[in-house]
């Protein structure tokens, strides 16, 4: 696909969710890039725009650079499919299951693949937890997470059982659903994936090395204390096979176009443990994506251009264009 018969594409960024920050900047990136390739690309923000106005004005594609709910959780992507305006990464299906990192880690033990032991609490459930009950199942330190949220948004690494209790009360203020997890200590590492099915490829592992190991929102975004290495140092032969496992686990929900798998290897067993996928990952310049591709020799205006291309409809015989 060139610029040329791209047609008019629109770029979703800012949304709803705790992530809009976040996602204007990824989308800012997004659209100067397919701007300078020559693509005639417009910003489109859902929180200020009905999504139907994108048929209206004559949209024949959409990038997705929105993050978390309303824009990676297989909403937005259900009405792009009724709207027949083909967009860029995961289907309906795959979003939805993969912003659910509950979700996604069933799908992934009942493959076989390994995630980090783990202990599902419901908001509701809150004031009757025994954490001592949780403390035994799964240790410490422990990892407790919103179930949707992304950028490490809610996120607290507990060290002592009278903090649990505090961790649990954070990660309710931004969803219902709460995921108490194993925390794998070791080396923690990212990898992207590009394609679908059979043609699926992982891009350059990256290894993160955070300031004492604490890879939060503050440092994701807005520090230049975290460290990320590509090439990722490891051992050839323990490389090849995290991208072999992480490819399997895109693969097993379905994704397509691009996606990003975060893995921890325990530093005793040398064994990876998924972590979570991201079926939109960022795009701003501190993002992970565009780093590992910029290390497999795929500049950021050539990778957005890639993933325009791969834009699909999960039905394509609902497509008018």
């Amino acid at each position: 696909m060139s610029a040329t018969n791209a047609g008019k594409v629109a770029v979703l960024m800012g949304g709803r969710s705790a992530e809009r920050e976040v996602s204007l900047m990824s989308g800012q990136g997004v659209l100067s890039a397919l701007q300078a390739e020559g693509v005639n690309a417009q910003a489109f923000d859902p929180a200020q725009r009905d999504l139907s106005e994108l048929r209206q004005e004559g949209f024949t594609r959409c990038f997705i650079a929105l993050h978390g709910r309303y824009g990676e959780d297989g909403t937005v992507q259900g009405a792009l499919e009724l709207l027949g305006i083909p967009y860029t990464g995961s289907g309906v299906m795959a979003s939805s299951i993969a912003m659910d990192k509950t979700m996604t880690k069933r799908v992934w033990l009942a493959e076989g693949l390994p995630t980090p032991a783990y202990v599902l609490v419901r908001r509701a459930q809150l004031d009757s937890v025994s954490v001592a009950q949780l403390v035994e199942t799964l240790g410490l330190p422990m990892i407790i997470k919103p179930a949707r949220e992304g950028s490490s948004i809610g996120v607290s690494k507990v060290l002592k059982a009278q903090d649990v209790q505090a961790a649990l009360a954070a990660a309710a203020q931004c969803d219902a659903d709460i995921l108490c997890e194993q925390c794998i200590v070791g080396d923690e590492v990212t990898c992207p994936v590009l394609g679908e099915g059979d043609t699926a490829r992982a891009l350059p592992i990256i290894r993160i090395v955070a300031p004492d190991g604490n890879y939060d929102y503050q440092n994701k975004y807005f520090t230049d204390d975290t460290q990320y290495l590509v090439p990722s140092g490891l051992p050839a032969a323990e490389e090849a096979a995290i991208e072999a496992l992480v490819v399997k686990a895109y693969q097993v929900l379905g994704c397509r176009g691009w996606g990003r798998i975060d893995v921890m290897i325990d530093a005793a067993t040398r064994q990876p443990y998924l972590l979570e996928i991201n079926t939109s990952p960022g795009m701003t310049g501190h993002s992970l994506v565009p780093m590992s591709a910029r290390a497999a020799g795929i500049s950021y205006e050539a990778l957005c251009s890639q993933l325009l291309a791969s834009a699909a409809l999960d039905n394509a015989q609902g497509s008018t264009n």
